[in-house]
């Protein structure tokens, strides 16, 4: 059987996998995009992510590299300011807010959000326009062969690819990761998210905003006016038992128990889409590397989604794979500055993002007195918060 012969072959379409696929095609490398499902582009489709993302500063250098961001930007919204809420007392409501404003280490906002849906439109209709980018919908990747000087793929569809450089970035389950024989480490919560898109009553002024009660945070995320009217995206982890009662309410009962979730702290909240969830877990790959061959994104490591971490660390590995990536893709000595360089960060904040997501869990009153005492104590001190905040960006 004929095999096709390419530089860099990127395992995955999803948004880390097609952004992967437009950096190294923008870089002038030749690529193939290979993922079992075709991009979902369309947010009334069925299957379409309803997610969103939010792209941390860092992360808008990436997007310029692969000539997204001028497509992308005229759909996103600033996100200026993070607020954390505890609403931990006795009733459902805010009993602490601590704003923390970009303005105090930066002329720009924190980051942009766009839903996903739009994100996967946008970055298909790139990659079109690179003719030295082939995208593949429809065909996974089902078995690796990777040797020091090339690495052999076989495909769903049968046809086989050869390549200087194999990015994984399919997912928790990664087939390219199981291929290398590359073990997991996972934390598992019993949490699942809910993710959907609501409308309310006062306009959320770029402010993200994280609600901590129990069972995990609730974030409302801006997104453009829809409508007509001031529009969020929602996640709201809970314990898994909770998330399938509140999945079972009728409409109207639903929509109860969020105003009651949200502490008011935008009025009234109505629900603007389907629910979409997932589980939660955090998760990282014993190696980030094998023979010709990286691992990026969830592939390499899945994060609870607190502070807008997981998709920015995916574009922090795909940044360090590109620099590192110039001469030869997937050399020996390129994939090993790769994994010193991203698994212990990545490890690091793995470890952070646990410990915030239990303490978000908590159910107990006095600790959850505790919780809010810390939030409090450590946003008091300026240069604590601001260290916080540019720990939270990733920059220093």
């Amino acid at each position: 059987m004929q095999i096709d012969d390419t530089e860099v072959l990127v395992s995955g379409g999803g948004i880390a996998g097609l952004i992967a696929a437009a950096a190294f095609g923008s870089a002038g490398h030749r690529v193939v995009c290979v993922d079992p499902a075709p991009p979902v582009t369309d947010e009334a489709a069925e299957g379409s992510d309803l997610r969103s993302t939010a792209f941390l500063r860092p992360s808008i250098a990436v997007l310029q590299a692969a000539g997204l961001w001028d497509r992308l930007s005229p759909h996103a919204t600033a996100l200026q300011v993070m607020r954390i809420i505890d609403a931990g007392g006795k009733l459902p409501q805010a009993r602490l807010a601590r704003d923390f404003d970009a303005a105090e280490i930066s002329d720009q906002p924190f980051g942009w959000n766009l839903p996903n849906w739009l994100l996967k439109r946008e970055i298909s209709a790139r990659l079109a326009g690179l003719q030295n980018v082939r995208f593949l919908p429809g065909t996974g990747t089902a078995g690796l062969l990777a040797r020091d000087s090339e690495a052999l793929a076989t495909l769903t569809d049968g046809r086989r690819i050869r390549a200087k450089l194999v990015i994984g970035a399919d997912g928790r389950n990664s087939p390219v990761r199981e291929s290398l024989g590359i073990g997991t480490r996972t934390l598992r919560y019993g949490q699942k998210a809910l993710a959907f898109a609501v409308t309310h009553d006062r306009p959320h002024d770029n402010v993200s905003t994280e609600i901590h009660r129990s069972g995990g945070p609730f974030t409302l995320v801006p997104l453009p006016d829809r409508d007509g009217k001031p529009s969020s995206a929602v996640v709201w982890m809970e314990r898994g038992p909770e998330t399938a009662r509140l999945r079972a309410l009728p409409r109207e009962d639903f929509e109860a128990e969020l105003n009651r979730r949200s502490a008011g702290v935008l009025g009234l909240l109505t629900q603007a889409t389907r629910l979409t969830e997932w589980p939660i877990i955090s998760q990282i790959a014993d190696r980030f590397t094998g023979p010709r061959t990286a691992l990026i994104a969830e592939a390499a490591h899945v994060v609870p989604p607190i502070g807008a971490q997981g998709l920015n660390m995916s574009l922090a590995d795909l940044a360090a794979l590109l620099d590192l990536s110039a001469e030869d893709p997937g050399c020996a000595e390129s994939l090993a500055a790769y994994e010193r360089r991203r698994r212990p960060e990545a490890l690091a904040r793995l470890f952070g993002i646990d410990a915030l997501n239990r303490a978000s869990m908590i159910s107990a009153r006095p600790l959850r007195d505790l919780r809010a005492a810390a939030l409090g104590g450590l946003y008091a001190v300026a240069p604590v918060r601001r260290f916080m905040m540019r720990a939270g960006l990733g920059v220093s």
